[in-house]
């Protein structure tokens, strides 16, 4: 949500965009210049005074909050405390992973188990987190980077590991439009770099087109999910049995 600092910040841009002085903001609210110099400076004032100078300067208010909110850097990492708050409740991370898609409110409850009022509840949540922005009509705006990624150690990939990996490859992964591929081999070090960025640009790749499909119909979309990795590693087995 956007702070009342945050909206300040913005309507000096704007004054100073609109070229109108100190003295012509006070005489179109009703106030002493020194009294708005001051308010403007400190950076705090009612919410009923922002709309009212967002009214002289001919600015919409829900458009200041939202550029305000535009503007605000992404998130490329969530902390420890985000990711556990995410993880504490099964529906609230199923909304999450769901925000993450870009899915609508509609999509959600009409999916899942989730009424419309708890699926409001649990957006109004991941805006308090910091996950999305909440816009008019339970609409939101994600607040996460292109190349946000879960900590690699932190509450939400610790769950998944826990209860979804087995899950996961549990499946005969051998359906005409499925795949598993397990390669083992040794390289130079250097050249394990390009190989990591070569997976990252497929993983983008199959982002890019999940967002372009969602303007189809939802009968036509299926589900999938793209798991890529690579790391030092041998078979803890195998591992066992060195000289």
């Amino acid at each position: 949500m956007s702070t009342t600092a945050d909206l300040v910040t913005a309507l000096k841009k704007e004054l100073k965009a609109a070229q109108m002085t100190y003295a012509d903001l006070a005489q179109a609210i009703g106030m002493a210049e020194s009294s708005v110099k001051r308010m403007l400076a400190k950076g705090d004032m009612p919410l009923s005074r922002v709309d009212e100078i967002c009214r002289a300067l001919h600015l919409d208010f829900a458009d200041l909050a939202r550029s305000v909110a535009d503007s605000r850097p992404l998130l490329q990492q969530m902390t420890r405390e985000q990711e556990a708050a995410v993880v504490a409740d099964r529906k609230l991370l199923l909304t999450a992973i769901c925000v993450l898609s870009q899915w609508t409110l509609e999509q959600i409850v009409s999916t899942y188990r989730i009424s419309e009022t708890e699926g409001i509840g649990y957006l109004a949540q991941l805006d308090r987190i910091g996950i999305i922005e909440l816009r008019p009509g339970n609409r939101y705006r994600l607040r996460l980077a292109k190349t946000f990624r879960w900590q690699a150690r932190g509450p939400v990939m610790e769950y998944f590991r826990e209860n979804a990996v087995l899950d996961y490859f549990g499946g005969s992964f051998d359906g005409d439009d499925e795949t598993m591929l397990l390669v083992h081999g040794s390289i130079a070090p250097h050249l394990a770099p390009s190989f990591v960025e070569r997976i990252q640009r497929v993983a983008h790749d199959f982002s890019q087109q999940h967002l372009q499909d969602q303007r189809l119909a939802a009968k036509k979309l299926e589900g999938y999910t793209l798991v890529l990795g690579m790391r030092k590693w041998e078979f803890s087995t195998f591992a066992a049995l060195r000289r």
